[in-house]
């Protein structure tokens, strides 16, 4: 059964700019957090950003933090994840997670499918 379910992922040129969207179809709690991460081919899981449900306070990993912009809308129980000059690295899985939140995997306990990310030079 499907709790959080990724969109947007897709095929763009460096330089571009996509959104992702999280729905969650459970209700979320005001205390918890949004938080996407992404995984590359090899690679370890890394935090991108997060946003604490109920206030809308947001942290962001160093390395997307003037790039990337994560948001949410309470009344769709969705968050987004703006990305904006996209780069050939930023290529990857992203995640969305539901949690308690902080800035590790292991603070989000419900997960999303992912969703693929392609950009290319």
């Amino acid at each position: 059964q499907v709790q959080l379910e990724e969109s947007g992922g897709g095929l763009v040129q460096a330089g571009d700019s996509l959104t992702l969207s999280c729905h969650s179809y459970l209700h979320t709690s005001g205390s918890d957090a949004m938080g996407w991460f992404r995984q590359a081919p090899g690679k370890a899981r890394e935090f991108l950003a997060a946003v604490r449900w109920s206030s809308g306070a947001t942290w962001y990993a160093d390395s997307v933090k003037d790039r990337f912009t994560i948001s949410r809308e309470i009344l769709k129980n969705t968050g987004r994840l703006q990305m904006n000059k996209l780069r050939p690295e930023d290529t990857a899985v992203y995640y969305c997670a539901v949690g308690p939140g902080g800035y590790s995997e292991y603070k989000f306990g419900l997960w999303g499918q992912g969703t693929q990310v392609t950009v290319s030079s």
